[in-house]
């Protein structure tokens, strides 16, 4: 029997800043068991090139997955490893911490408005201590899906059934299924989305509004969702939204800065090895 997911909470976006002054409009969900596999989501979206023009310079991660998503804009990763990446309008960036990664984000523009997405994905225990992994998509690799009745529908990772069709994103492989599709709508599009339904899903609404079974999701809002198989979606407006869905990792989550693991004694084992240096070997 199919059921219905509806919105369980909502949860508005907070404004803080990071790396350099960033200005960032944030959602935690570290101590959300509804928000895993996720972690946080930051909305960057600026027009003032002194909100992000000091990026994010070097610094650690361990024990998490980065999706990095671009609207508007131009940076450029650099790690440790040698990694060397650029993120431009409509493409994206994956970044598995796991045992320790160095690295940097930094605005390649010097104008223009900047519009993008970091998204923290937790990585399971088994996870947490192997080597770092990095990729780049180009917004030609993105796979999209476009209709005068759903408007553009375009899949980062992993998969969704759309109006009774497949669409897998071009990230396939994280610690656990998870996936990220963007949904650009004019008013009266609708979808109907189905997916797997044990695993948690959420809806971060960028511009405009829309329905959710019945009720309205503003801009900056987080609409949280109940278990099902299936939901309905509607733009009341001209509306931009981001889909998270993904298999919950039932762990202890502890959570210091850039560093996230199963224990406190694992938290201060990383600190310890990355003021020792230890970060830059691998």
């Amino acid at each position: 029997m199919n059921t219905s997911r509806t919105v369980q909470q909502i949860i508005p976006a907070r404004p803080t800043s990071d790396g350099d002054g960033v200005k960032i409009q944030r959602i935690a969900g570290f101590n959300n068991a509804a928000f895993s596999p996720f972690l946080m989501v930051d909305e960057l979206k600026s027009d003032e090139r002194k909100d992000y023009v000091g990026g994010f310079p070097p610094h650690p991660h361990r024990g998490i997955e980065t999706l990095t998503y671009m609207l508007n804009g131009h940076f450029q990763h650099k790690d440790q490893m040698g990694n060397v990446g650029e993120l431009r309008s409509g493409g994206a960036q994956w970044m598995a911490a796991g045992r320790g990664v160095i690295h940097s984000e930094m605005p390649i523009m010097e104008d223009g408005q900047l519009h993008g997405f970091q998204i923290w994905i937790n990585q399971p225990a088994r996870d947490k201590m192997k080597p770092s992994q990095y990729k780049d998509f180009q917004p030609e690799t993105i796979t999209e899906l476009s209709s005068d009745e759903l408007g553009l529908w375009r899949q980062l990772s992993g998969q969704y059934t759309i109006n009774d069709q497949a669409i897998t994103g071009p990230l396939t492989k994280t610690g656990v299924p998870a996936a990220v599709a963007d949904w650009r709508s004019n008013k009266s599009n609708q979808v109907s989305l189905q997916n797997n339904a044990n695993h948690n899903m959420m809806i971060y609404v960028y511009q405009g509004s829309i329905d959710i079974e019945g009720t309205t999701i503003n801009q900056g809002d987080m609409a949280m969702l109940t278990k099902g198989d299936s939901v309905y979606l509607q733009a009341l407006e001209n509306s931009g939204a981001l889909i998270f869905s993904g298999e919950p990792i039932d762990e202890p989550v502890v959570h210091y800065g850039p560093f996230v693991m199963n224990s406190m004694e694992e938290i201060e084992q990383t600190i310890q090895d990355y003021n020792s240096g230890v970060f830059n070997t691998y």
